[in-house]
């Protein structure tokens, strides 16, 4: 009855519907029982679409190129990309063939600071630069230490923030090399050769998401939003990286820089370093790790020196009180038995200008390296002769 009642309706329903002029009816499946529904077609209906379309590409141009200006006129020019793929890209070259390569390990501080085509000319050899920025040589070095086809030598990082707190803004990378995938490796060759090296806002940094967040927008009352670190390089095909002029010239950017380095270590310390005992058990649990993996790669014959580069200003205040060298730099040389050069103990490595207080300017880098490079040498040929790393250091 209720069946018979409804089609009874649906069918008034129709009838009423159909009496209104102008109106197209669909029949839908209870119309038609046992009737598949059939497939809906809609006509396109007649543009010019010629026409949409050239009228489409010249806005993408026009908008493109005003972005690509603003940014150059900023002082912004074309850059490799430091990201993931880059990275792996130079961590496969030890499993290609470069097994024996000299090898750069560590944060921001050797990436800026160790210039490769500098090295190159003073030893005759140019290293794989593995250095990540903001981030511990811990993940690293503990990856090369996993690796038993490594079997070259290593420059090992050292900032005391970082490598003494195990921070690792960057570890994915480690994991992206080792899953990354066919065809993220084309993505990447394909934006070496069409996009980087011609489009100056091609950079994480000036990408429109990264620039609406950084306006200044309202904060809600009670919360933080510490700024995030802004374009201080620029970087070669092979990781080869400079400070990005502006960061040296532009004093106002200078000062933003400073500013963003001071509100990471004028804050209340973090939870694990907020107490004496907590930051003496932090840097402990590092300098143990560190012990673990060079115990494995020295059981593979693979030397290695750790390098403390300079640091100044209010940034090299906060290490000294924070991680004063006696407590750290000292005990990490003694426990590994591995050569350290820091740049306190050289006169050849001191004096030389840090813009922004954490990172040598592209000329002093050039410099930087020129002096470093036989300490480097003579280091491990040191180690290779079991000098106390000791006497290296002073």
């Amino acid at each position: 009855m209720t069946s018979t009642t409804t089609s009874s309706t649906s069918q008034q329903a129709h009838m009423h519907d159909a009496a209104r002029p102008g109106l197209v009816l669909r029949q839908t499946a209870s119309d038609r029982p046992g009737v598949a529904q059939p497939v809906p077609e809609r006509d396109v209906p007649e543009r010019p679409w010629g026409k949409i379309l050239i009228a489409a590409a010249v806005l993408f141009v026009l908008l493109v190129s005003a972005w690509e200006i603003s940014w150059r006129k900023f002082g912004v020019q074309p850059s490799y990309s430091g990201g993931n793929s880059a990275w792996a890209e130079q961590r496969r070259r030890i499993n290609q063939g470069e097994e024996k390569a000299l090898v750069i390990v560590g944060s921001s501080r050797v990436l800026f600071g160790i210039q490769l085509p500098v090295w190159q000319q003073v030893t005759g050899e140019r290293p794989i630069q593995l250095a990540l920025e903001g981030t511990s040589a811990m993940p690293v070095l503990e990856d090369l230490a996993a690796d038993p086809q490594f079997t070259g030598r290593l420059i090992i990082g050292v900032a005391p923030d970082l490598f003494f707190t195990g921070f690792a803004y960057r570890s994915e990378a480690i994991t992206y090399f080792h899953k990354e995938s066919p065809s993220q490796r084309v993505g990447h060759w394909l934006s070496q050769q069409f996009l980087e090296p011609y489009f100056a806002f091609y950079d994480d940094d000036f990408a429109l998401p990264t620039v609406l967040k950084r306006e200044a927008w309202p904060k809600r009352e009670g919360t933080q939003r510490p700024d995030p670190v802004r374009k201080l390089k620029v970087q070669d095909k092979d990781r080869n990286t400079t400070m990005w002029q502006k960061v040296e010239t532009d004093a106002s950017y200078q000062t933003m820089a400073q500013g963003i380095w001071a509100s990471r270590f004028m804050g209340p310390p973090p939870p694990m370093l907020n107490t004496p005992e907590k930051a003496q058990k932090t840097v402990s649990k590092q300098i143990e790790r560190a012990v673990s993996a060079v115990k494995k790669l020295q059981a593979r014959g693979v030397q290695m020196v750790f390098v403390r580069m300079p640091s100044g200003g209010a940034y090299y205040a906060f290490e000294q009180k924070a991680f004063p060298r006696e407590r750290t730099w000292e005990v990490l040389l003694q426990k590994t038995g591995v050569p350290g050069i820091h740049f306190e103990d050289h006169q050849q490595l001191q004096g030389y200008t840090t813009p922004e207080w954490s990172h040598l300017s592209a000329s002093e880098a050039r410099r930087f390296t020129a002096a470093l490079a036989p300490l480097v040498v003579l280091a491990m040929q040191a180690q290779n002769n079991q000098t106390s790393p000791s006497v290296l250091a002073k």
